[in-house]
């Protein structure tokens, strides 16, 4: 089960990253993390950029609504995203478990 973490305005996701991927995509869960495959490398925050933008994309939100707060140098992130509940979280992602 997907690792979701309700806050007063928002909720904490946990993720799983594979940078340097041959394409950008969810592939399911990874011990209660949402594992995503990414294209960009580790370097330099590009693969917590692409993160972001990926995810803002994914979820329907802007950038700013996302904050990683845990695992900047890390495969596993947590990362805030304000303005969506567990369950809103849950539907978008209900077709990858």
């Amino acid at each position: 089960m997907l690792n979701i973490e309700e806050t007063e305005d928002g909720v904490i996701l946990s993720v799983r990253i594979q940078p340097r991927a041959s394409k950008d995509e969810i592939v399911g869960e990874y011990n209660g993390a949402l594992k995503i495959k990414l294209t960009s490398p580790p370097v330099e925050g590009e693969a917590n950029r692409r993160c972001v933008e990926y995810l803002s994309k994914k979820l329907k939100i802007a950038k700013s609504q996302m904050e990683i707060i845990k695992g900047e140098k890390s495969k596993d992130k947590l990362i805030k995203i304000i303005g969506l509940k567990k369950a809103d979280v849950l539907k978008i992602f209900h077709n990858k478990f």
